[in-house]
């Protein structure tokens, strides 16, 4: 006889990978943060560190499909994307925004509120700032991914705002100013 005593062998199959997307806001990107994912019915918390970037992909090892004759669960693939932001535009851990400025404050200097993701901070506009000024908040940006304490810039363009609806005496006064140029 040949063979080898009758005994069947079991082939151990490893699950399936999955592929999941998560999306997020720029706010959500500020901080380290947790969430909970639904995969086959079961719930999964995920970390997501501060600074991830759109595309980004991260591996969970052994979150996929269920293994076959008791082999190894496949792997769950997340990739982030990051919904576009109305005031922030991000290069890396970087951020740019732009600020209306009103035209006595450019011309006199004076002090403005701005928003961060973070809140609102109080900027200095320093006597005769031009349209189109920008200038560089260091350490407001969105956090360094997974590197504590380091964070990017955050860079603010100055649009100067011309007052309409002038009264006659306002008028006169900006006439004025302009014969003394």
């Amino acid at each position: 006889m040949f063979g080898g005593g009758g005994r069947s062998r079991n082939v151990k199959f490893r699950g399936e990978d999955y592929q999941a997307e998560l999306h997020l806001t720029m706010k959500d990107v500020s901080v380290t943060h947790q969430q909970t994912m639904k995969v086959d019915g079961k719930d999964i918390r995920i970390t997501i560190y501060a600074g991830v970037e759109d595309g980004q992909k991260i591996r969970l090892k052994g979150y996929g499909g269920q293994g076959i004759n008791g082999g190894p669960n496949g792997d769950l693939y997340i990739t982030f994307r990051i919904e576009p932001d109305a005031q922030f535009k991000r290069e890396g851990a970087n951020l740019y925004t732009s600020t209306e400025l009103d035209l006595y404050v450019a011309v006199l200097g004076g002090e403005i509120t701005l928003d961060t993701l973070t809140g609102k901070i109080k900027l200095k506009v320093p006597p005769e700032t031009q349209n189109g000024t920008r200038v560089r908040l260091k350490g407001k940006g969105l956090p360094v991914y997974k590197k504590d304490g380091e964070y990017g810039d955050l860079y603010v363009t100055y649009q100067v705002r011309i007052p309409t609806s002038l009264s006659e005496k306002e008028k006169q006064l900006f006439q004025e100013l302009s014969k003394l140029r």
